[in-house]
């Protein structure tokens, strides 16, 4: 009996040892696929960071058909990222997300056009076919034709849209005269496609002044009122923020770490070592922290719409850096 006593309270003590010592389970979805966008948080998964910060960290990828905000309204994520924008919008909606932390400090959003389709400056935009994004994606486009005074309904005086598949296709049948495009991405798919840089236009939002802010991470008030769910989450920024910086410094291997996760086998070493160039330039500057400027600026372009704005009323409590002056200082 003494022994069976023993034994029961050898076993009750593993058990508590290998509870005390349980990781904390993290679901990250992403906006996309497997790509450099990426990097920072599969080199934090690959370099042991989340791992250090007693973290077990799934990150789940994204795709057509997969909108980050459902994922974290459903419970299928911890946290997400999305762009500002779309996140914005759904808080308006009633979805409570909340900006936790801001790896990107710049935009790369463009539209890239044909010169041969007559499209040099903004003021030929009127009248011509633009492929533009949806699925949260075109938030940014609609609050840049208002301040542009272009209708988005069509007609001489305005831009017709057309609901834009994620490729470059209608730029190069002739479908439209632009298309969305990331400097990161789907500007070199046109550029590998033949057309060169002196035959197209670029317009990027960060030189409109109509850039909002991009891949942020963003998580449901009610789970950040939750001081261990809090605990976990600036574990998860400081551990992110490491990868991030690794892969600004290391951009070649981060591309190489991207590629081990890329279970679909679509992804190309040049093409991600390439996009993990141009990703360097986007986070450049960034340590995680929100800058409020940088907010304020993006709350100013989406409200900017004078009959239709992607929001109608500067949100309250859509940020905090309560995660990241945990995480960083």
């Amino acid at each position: 009996m003494k022994k069976a006593t023993t034994t029961l309270c050898a076993s009750a003590l593993a058990m508590m040892a290998t509870s005390a010592l349980a990781a904390d389970d993290v679901t990250l979805q992403l906006k996309w696929v497997t790509q450099a966008q990426f990097a920072g948080y599969y080199v934090a998964l690959e370099n042991g960071f989340y791992e250090e910060e007693d973290l077990n960290v799934t990150i789940l990828p994204g795709g057509p058909d997969i909108a980050p905000t459902q994922v974290l309204a459903g419970g299928g994520a911890d946290v997400t990222v999305e762009w500002m924008p779309a996140a914005l919008a759904a808080r308006e909606k009633g979805l409570p997300m909340v900006n936790i932390a801001q790896p990107f400090k710049s935009s790369g959003m463009m539209l890239t056009c044909r010169k041969d389709a007559g499209v040099e400056s903004t003021d030929d935009l009127a009248g011509k076919t633009l492929g533009v994004w949806f699925f949260g994606n075109e938030f940014p486009f609609l609050s840049w034709m208002s301040q542009l005074g272009l209708s988005t309904d069509g007609g001489e005086d305005g831009v017709e849209v057309l609901k834009q598949g994620f490729n470059v296709d209608p730029i190069l049948n002739g479908q439209a005269a632009c298309v969305s495009t990331m400097t990161y991405n789907e500007y070199w798919q046109v550029i590998d496609a033949g057309l060169t840089p002196e035959e197209l236009t670029t317009f990027k939002y960060e030189d409109q002044g109509v850039a909002t802010l991009e891949d942020g991470l963003y998580a449901l008030e009610e789970n950040l009122a939750d001081p261990a769910f809090e605990d976990k989450m600036v574990r998860f920024v400081r551990a992110s923020m490491r990868g991030w910086k690794w892969a600004e410094e290391n951009p070649d291997d981060a591309a190489l770490i991207v590629l081990d996760y890329d279970e679909t086998g679509a992804q190309t070493e040049g093409h991600q070592t390439r996009m993990m160039g141009e990703i360097a330039k986007l986070t450049a500057g960034s340590n995680g922290a929100l800058d409020p400027a940088d907010y304020e600026r993006t709350v100013a372009s989406l409200l900017a719409g004078d009959s239709d704005p992607v929001i109608t009323s500067a949100p309250e409590g859509a940020w905090t850096h309560a995660i990241t002056d945990a995480a960083l200082n």
